[in-house]
């Protein structure tokens, strides 16, 4: 799960890291009172979506006055924005984050992020900060400093100072940018994190080593037991589809093609959606019923797939262990029923009662075209689509 970037310095600011003084805004007037209450000469209106890249798009400006703050906010506030992270499509803004200026004398990268490699969290730095650290990595990986995080220890002071070093620090704010580093690894930790990243991380012109902007994501799993967090969550810039999957317990992810996909098991998921585009196809979605799904979970699954204007096709690709082929059948034909299906449909089930599975699809009034492997499935889905 994403949050803002103002309620990523919210979490931040209780573990002790600095960040600048800031308010939300939702209108153009309640910037003007925010920037108001703010003892500063200069301000920043930041845009508040769930993208990077913000401020070449348009959606970061500084302002010298009241008057500017106004003009940004009344630009910035309704306008799309489309960056690297947003797709062609953009997200709308309906929020801002009015911030007080500060004196930057450096601006440097620090985050944290899960290595699957390791299975370990990794606290990475760079004084090449306030530009995508992706384009560090590609161009000059050496200025890319990581330290490998014990989890039975955490990370430990030695290690923050390390790269504290590494990336030049200033040596009167090492102590703070350590403090800094602490703070951020315990918010990950506690806060069960997926990635936290600081970009840039900014040292000022009064000896602060603080937080300029903060992107904070989060395990969807741990949710459970992070309720704080939970109520930071803008269903407005998620896609309504993976909300309502969400409602049903079904694993859904959108993309961008017209074949629609629905399977039990994640491993599975992904190797259909290899499979469609080995064939020359394109998966329009993710989506995974899990291993225990209902009838009713299969028909809103299909609900789901078919809200996508896109989709021209369905493959559903079963292997029944747990899962019974005659549970997923009977939930594909009444779907079908439900829906009024007036794509194609391609239908692969193995495992167990598949027998039985076959024949109510077989018996069914509705056209399914039956596949007797995976390959075969989509080889028959690409077929019908293309």
């Amino acid at each position: 799960m994403n949050i803002h970037e103002y309620q990523g310095k919210e979490i931040l600011r209780q573990y002790g890291v600095a960040v600048p003084n800031g308010k939300v805004a939702f209108t153009v007037e309640e910037a003007v009172e925010a920037a108001q209450a703010l003892d500063s000469n200069v301000w920043v209106v930041k845009a508040q979506i769930h993208a990077g890249g913000r401020g070449k798009a348009g959606g970061v400006k500084v302002a010298k006055s009241l008057d500017e703050v106004k003009q940004y906010a009344s630009e910035i506030l309704g306008k799309t924005l489309v960056t690297h992270q947003t797709g062609p499509e953009g997200k709308e803004v309906k929020r801002l984050l009015i911030e007080e200026g500060c004196d930057i004398k450096k601006e440097y990268y620090v985050g944290l992020v899960l290595d699957r490699a390791t299975s370990r969290v990794v606290l990475m730095a760079s004084e090449e900060g306030g530009t995508e650290i992706e384009e560090v990595a590609a161009a000059t990986p050496e200025k890319i400093f990581k330290e490998e995080i014990d989890p039975a220890i955490g990370l430990q002071a030695f290690q923050a100072r390390r790269l504290a070093y590494q990336i030049n620090i200033p040596n009167e704010l090492v102590n703070k940018a350590v403090a800094f580093m602490m703070g951020l690894y315990n918010a990950y930790i506690d806060k069960d994190c997926s990635i936290a990243e600081i970009n840039p991380l900014v040292v000022t012109g009064d000896g602060q080593v603080m937080a300029l902007d903060a992107k904070l994501n989060f395990d969807s799993n741990a949710l459970y037991r992070q309720k704080d967090v939970l109520a930071y969550r803008d269903l407005e810039e998620e896609d309504p589809k993976e909300i309502e999957a969400s409602k049903y317990d079904l694993s859904y992810i959108s993309l961008d093609g017209n074949i629609g996909c629905m399977v039990n098991g994640a491993g599975l998921a992904m190797s259909t959606m290899d499979i469609i585009k080995h064939y020359g196809g394109d998966p329009a979605n993710f989506l995974d019923v899990g291993g225990g799904a209902t009838a009713e979970k299969v028909t809103e699954a299909f609900k789901i797939i078919l809200s996508d204007p896109n989709v021209k096709g369905i493959f559903v690709n079963i292997f029944g262990g747990i899962m019974k082929c005659d549970v997923i059948a009977e939930g594909v034909v009444e779907a079908a029923k439900q829906v009024g299906l007036s794509v194609p449909l391609v239908v692969r089930l193995e495992g167990t009662n598949v027998d039985l599975g076959k024949k109510i699809l077989a018996e069914s009034d509705i056209d399914i075209v039956p596949a007797e492997s995976m390959a075969d499935g989509a080889q028959k889905i690409v077929s019908l689509v293309g």
